[in-house]
């Protein structure tokens, strides 16, 4: 149950969530050639959360060893301290993950660093799009101009 709720407060390390808060945001595209690109660790996080939730839970646990009241007190404190180390454990492990950074040449500006999933499985090479919302993100561009397009009176 622990792991499971812990679990659960992990973010979704895939490129195509988004916060409630983009929802609705206004944006702008640019488009760009990937250049370059690595694959990144991805550290988890410490946020408190597991920690908090498996002494709680460790504590619960701890308190129905033993028969008398020091018995159960001792299990509440021992159950307590092994719970939180545990759920800092678990927490730092469903938070972390793999990515890649992209170094992407942009038709109209300075080369960028992009770190993300690569669900598309994107390569060197391929002409992508830089969404600019609550985050940058990058995807494959169908239709996208060429390198080095202007258009009209540019």
């Amino acid at each position: 149950m622990l792991v499971g709720s812990v679990a659960a407060c992990g973010p979704a390390n895939q490129n195509s969530t988004v916060s409630t808060y983009a929802v609705g945001s206004q944006g702008y595209v640019r488009y760009g050639t990937i250049v370059g690109m690595r694959p990144v660790q991805v550290a988890g996080t410490r946020s408190g959360l597991g920690t908090t939730a498996g002494a709680v839970g460790g504590g619960v646990i701890g308190s129905t060893i033993g028969g008398d009241w020091r018995a159960r007190t001792v299990g509440s404190v021992a159950g307590a301290l092994l719970g939180g180390i545990a759920g800092t454990v678990v927490e730092e492990g469903v938070t972390s993950g793999q990515a890649v950074e992209f170094i992407i040449r942009s038709d109209d500006g300075p080369d960028q660093a992009v770190i993300q999933t690569n669900e598309q499985g994107l390569q060197v090479g391929e002409r992508v799009a830089l969404s600019y919302t609550d985050r940058v993100r990058i995807a494959r561009a169908a239709n996208a101009p060429p390198a080095g397009y202007s258009p009209a009176g540019k």
